[in-house]
């Protein structure tokens, strides 16, 4: 047996275990470069090791890092919530709020799980006293986390644009980033209509206070921490900041007891962070400097600012997100040794035309991804595509980001760990068998209809 087969078998053996087992696909991923390497390869564990891109490692602990700090100082919860308090009383805007704001915060660096761990229980908090279907606002959380997260400065646009870079593909930082927020942003149009959208056009805030028991006059708050009407205080903000280990808030009479000198002070550190989520932006783009040294210098500089606040910050980094990372690629490397990749597209290309063999690797990432991990599936699948891109005539740019949105957009999968955050936060207005049920259906569509969709509208075109 060929040690393309080898290694194929092995990585189809890894997603298995690391789906069917709760152990780390990047350990396994690791353990499966060193067996393939040395004993099919032939290969020195030097040599293994130097698979493992250190700029794409950096920028991981750089941005998650400078996200960790965000999330401390308040400046996540500020965003949030200024966000649900620009739509006043106006219940259908509330999913577009939570799709957006989620958007924002995997655009600027956040892990697509941790954002929607983030925003899913507030969203589903607003869809139970508001009523809003939950399955229209829990897959708005997860497309709004994968229409953000191939921006440039972010965890899925870093692993992309470094394996374009590093296989000698034309750089399409842009082109992949708005192709995904397109492609969820219009499967978010869709929901919002078929799911009683325009329904929601006549709901209004304060009429369902009204009506609902322990409202405004009461003082009822709203789930997810929000006030009624889906306004939020100033108390509440308040007292969310003096949980994010900043400010005195005191609740139960309607007060707040907050010094001067320490509201300023979050609207300092907040300020700070805003403006350096900006500035690696533009350092990072504009004068092509590397993220991961710029992104994890703002950080310290934060860090330095207010050193008491982010002692624990750096424990907040997604080291399982960078083990993943570091070994997949390890292995992945392992993978180009072996000339997978070429075997694999060579074979896609055999079918008769390269962009059959296209259509055919976005459903093997699409139906991969619904049941393993997203980002241990790019850095495999986009070198496989390199053969079809260099022979096939195929764009690289519309390519890599089909192949970048088929790999994601089946996160709404409840076996993925979005899809499984929604129904763990599921609100009460519903049973977890039925929400189950829901998101299970609605993720088959998503797998059967998705690759296909995005492949004519990415790929067809340009052919």
């Amino acid at each position: 047996m060929g040690p393309e087969w080898v290694s194929i078998i092995a990585l189809v053996a890894l997603f298995v275990i690391g789906t069917l087992l709760p152990i780390n696909m990047g350990a396994l991923a690791y353990v499966a470069a060193w067996l393939v390497g040395v004993y099919s390869l032939q290969l020195s564990e030097k040599e293994i090791l130097a698979g493992v891109s250190g700029d794409l490692i950096l920028t991981l602990i750089g941005v998650t890092y400078l996200f960790a700090i965000a999330k401390n100082n308040g400046t996540v919860d500020l965003i949030v919530r200024s966000a649900v308090r620009a739509v006043g009383g106006r219940v259908a805007l509330i999913p577009w709020v939570m799709f957006f704001v989620t958007a924002l915060l995997t655009a600027i660096g956040a892990a697509s799980p941790a954002a929607c761990a983030i925003i899913g229980p507030i969203a589903l908090g607003f869809a139970a006293r508001y009523r809003i279907n939950p399955l229209l606002m829990g897959m708005f959380v997860v497309h709004g986390a994968q229409g953000g997260g191939f921006s440039p400065i972010s965890i899925y646009g870093t692993i992309t644009n470094s394996l374009m870079k590093d296989n000698g593909l034309p750089s399409s930082e842009v082109t992949v980033f708005l192709a995904s927020l397109a492609v969820n942003l219009l499967m978010a149009v869709i929901l919002f209509l078929v799911l009683g959208g325009r329904r929601l056009m006549k709901l209004r805030a304060d009429d369902i206070d009204g009506a609902a028991t322990g409202g405004a006059a009461t003082g009822g708050a709203a789930p997810g921490g929000a006030a009624p009407g889906g306004v939020v205080s100033d108390e509440e903000l308040t007292g969310d900041l003096h949980r994010g280990g900043v400010g005195v808030a005191t609740r139960g009479t309607g007060t707040i007891t907050a010094t001067r000198t320490q509201a300023l002070g979050v609207k300092r550190d907040q300020v700070l962070t805003l403006v350096a989520f900006t500035l690696v932006a533009v350092i990072a783009l504009a004068f092509d400097k590397n993220i991961g040294f710029v992104s994890i210098t703002a950080a310290v500089i934060l860090a330095i600012l207010s050193p008491n606040q982010h002692k624990d910050a750096i424990k907040q980094v997604a080291w399982p997100t960078v083990l993943l990372v570091a070994g997949v690629s390890t292995y992945a490397a392992v993978l180009t040794e072996a000339k997978a990749p070429e075997f694999v597209g060579n074979w896609a290309a055999g079918l008769g035309a390269a962009v059959i063999g296209a259509l055919v690797l976005c459903y093997v990432g699409g139906v991969v991804s619904a049941f393993a991990s997203s980002t241990a599936l790019l850095p495999v699948i986009i070198p496989i595509a390199v053969p079809l891109i260099s022979n096939g005539g195929i764009g690289a740019a519309t390519f890599v980001a089909a192949l970048a949105i088929s790999s994601t957009i089946v996160d709404v999968s409840p076996f993925s760990t979005n899809g499984a955050l929604m129904l763990a936060n599921r609100p009460d207005t519903i049973s977890e068998p039925v929400y189950y049920k829901q998101i299970l259906t609605y993720s088959v569509i998503v797998v059967v209809a998705g690759p296909l969709l995005v492949w004519a509208a990415l790929i067809l075109p340009g052919w």
